[in-house]
Formats: structure tokens, sequence, C-alpha cells
């Protein structure tokens, strides 16, 4: 009866927040249409309205990707599947992880939908989070991207793939480990009360067994494809609502926080790399195009720094924050947090003393 109350409250807090989002979208839009130098076309207004709508163009087509190969893999894909296409040697399985992430080139919006189901399908977390942490950014398209964005000092782009497979792999193991496998949030709809067998009970269930038999043997596909839409359109609109809440605190940051401010912290030797950490954290940037931006602070910082804006991002942003939180335990978002912070500043420490110098 408790949990039952307790979902019911997370699931009106959820509906709150998507209809908060979606009355500043109007706001936002009854903003842009008044009359030339009024209040409402303040120039940090229009900053923030671009950075928002940026955004939410931006990460709304993978968000979409991730919740149909979600619902691809609820449909068509059985458990066993996915349970034999992971090595039982958590080494092996974590460098299949990182192999996934060449295969399905899925920017970090698409990862969090498409992850919670391989979960539930049986692939173990620590799997799960290698794919989550390496798959943005060990991809054919961000390798590209990052090539041509430093084509001029391709130990940068060689130096963010390397690193992002280490941490990785590094917190991969630790999550094996240390970590208790079950972190997925408990679903908001309620379970089905248990019904008493009696005899006539499983005659009924045995001839409602062969009727639904029957039927789907004479329309399987079109029944699959229904149920196909009906989980892809659950999903998009349950991930949908930290995307518009993210990409809200985001514009607000990028607004009203000024770059050259933070620019003129990060001058120390160690402080560069958490500054960029920072930043990257705060602009939640595309892996696929987070290089053209680092790419512009080539000559205010350090190679390590640049590194380490564009693997930290990818692993560990705000918007991707929020849409980890619907679907994890607090916990361990937390942990995933400090292992990725410790790591990512470690390992670009050492890059710029044996390799990035």
């Amino acid at each position: 009866m408790q949990n039952t109350i307790v979902q019911k409250k997370t699931m009106w807090n959820s509906n709150m927040l998507a209809g908060l989002c979606l009355a500043f979208i109007a706001l936002l839009y009854f903003f842009s249409t008044t009359a030339p130098g009024s209040l409402l076309n303040n120039p940090k207004l229009q900053i923030f309205k671009t950075m928002f709508i940026s955004i939410i163009l931006e990460a709304m087509p993978f968000i979409l990707i991730g919740v149909i190969i979600s619902a691809v893999l609820q449909v068509f894909v059985s458990d066993q599947t996915i349970q034999r296409m992971i090595p039982k040697n958590p080494f092996l399985g974590i460098i299949t992880a990182s192999i996934l992430g060449i295969i399905f080139p899925i920017c970090e919006c698409g990862m969090v939908p498409a992850i919670r189901k391989l979960i539930e399908k049986g692939m173990p977390l620590y799997v799960a989070t290698t794919f989550i942490l390496v798959g943005p950014i060990l991809n054919p398209i961000v390798f590209w991207s990052t090539f041509v964005a430093f084509r001029s000092h391709p130990e940068i782009t060689y130096s963010r793939m390397g690193l992002a497979f280490v941490v990785a792999l590094i917190v991969g193991l630790i999550v094996y480990k240390f970590v208790n496998p079950d972190q997925l949030k408990v679903k908001e709809s309620a379970e089905p009360k248990p019904v008493k067998k009696t005899l006539k009970t499983v005659h009924n269930h045995a001839a409602d067994h062969h009727h639904s038999h029957d039927h789907d043997h004479h329309q399987p596909r079109t029944n699959k494809m229904v149920e196909m839409m009906g989980h892809t359109v659950m999903e998009f609109f349950d991930m949908g609502k930290f995307l518009l809440f993210g990409a809200l605190l985001v514009g607000l940051l990028q607004t009203f926080v000024s770059r050259d401010n933070l620019v003129a912290l990060g001058h120390g030797q160690g402080s560069a790399n958490l500054l960029m950490m920072g930043l990257g954290f705060i602009l939640s940037l595309c892996s696929t195009s987070d290089a053209f931006v680092a790419q512009s602070f080539l000559t205010t910082f350090s190679k390590g720094s640049l590194v380490a804006f564009m693997v930290f991002g990818p692993m560990l942003n705000l918007k991707g924050l929020l849409m980890m939180s619907a679907v994890f335990k607090k916990r361990f978002i937390v942990l995933l947090s400090v292992l990725v912070i410790i790591f990512v500043y470690g390992g670009t420490l050492l890059l710029e003393g044996f390799i990035l110098k």
C-alpha cells in the first residue's frame, strides 16, 4: 500500500514537472511574438530562448532513436538473446559493451532509454554502465568529428578515445565488484494483485491462452508493431520531460554565467581540467559536436583540459544526469558521478604528464 502511494506521488511530481516545462515553452512562444523594443525582447532573454530551443532540437532526434531501440528490444528481442550476447567474464563483457558503442553510435541522449530496457532484458549492470559511459564517445562518428576538429593535433583525438575506454573499463569493473546489481528504479505502474487459482480459473486461463495463441498466429506482426509504437510513445514522454527540464537549466546557466569569467578561473595547472569538466557538464553538448567547441579553446587551455572537456561532458552532463534519475536509484547515480569525476580528472593529469606535453 505504501509503495503504491509513493508511486502515485512520483507520477504526480513527474506530470507536474512536464506541465511546468510545457507552460514555459508557451511563454517563450509568447515572448517571441511581442513588439520589438519591449521588455520581453531583452537580449539575454533572446539568448536563453535560442539556447533552450537549440538544445531541444539537438537532443530530441537522439532520444527518439533511443526510445525506438528500446521499443524494438522490448517487443522483438528476447531476454535469452540479450543474455547470450554478453560474455560471463566481466572483462570480456566490458569489452563487448565498448564494441556495442562502435556498432550502435547512439548519442548520450538516446543511451538512457535504450539501456534501461537492456538491463530489464538481462544485461548486467556493470556492462550497461560501461555502455552508458563509453558508447557516446567510442564510435566512428565522434572519432571522425574529433579528428577533423584537431587534425593538426591527432594526439588529442587518440587521447580522448583512449581515456574514455580506460575510465569506462575501471568504473565497470568497480561496479561489477562492489555494487549491488539491483539499481533500477521501480516502475510507476502498480503490480497486479495475485489471483487465487481454482480449477475453473485454470481452465479459463488455458482457454484464453489458446485463443491468444490463435490470434497471434493470424496477426502477430500487426500486434507487435502496435505494441512497439505504444512503448515508443510512453518512453518518449517519460524521457522527454527530463530533457525539457535539463534544457531549461542549461539555457539559464549558459545565458547568465559568462564564459569569459569561467575562462579567467582556469589558468592553474590542475584547475583548468576541473574547469573544463565543469563546462562540459553545464553545456551538455552532443558528443558528435563538442570537439568543435573544444577546438575554440585550443589557444586558451591545455590539451589535457580539452580532453577532460570532451570525455567528461558526454559521460556526465546536466541533461543526461536528469534523464538517468528517471532510471537509476540516487545512490548509484551519486557513486557513478564521483567515480567518473575522479578517474577523468586523474587520467587527464597523467596524459598531460606523459603524452600531451
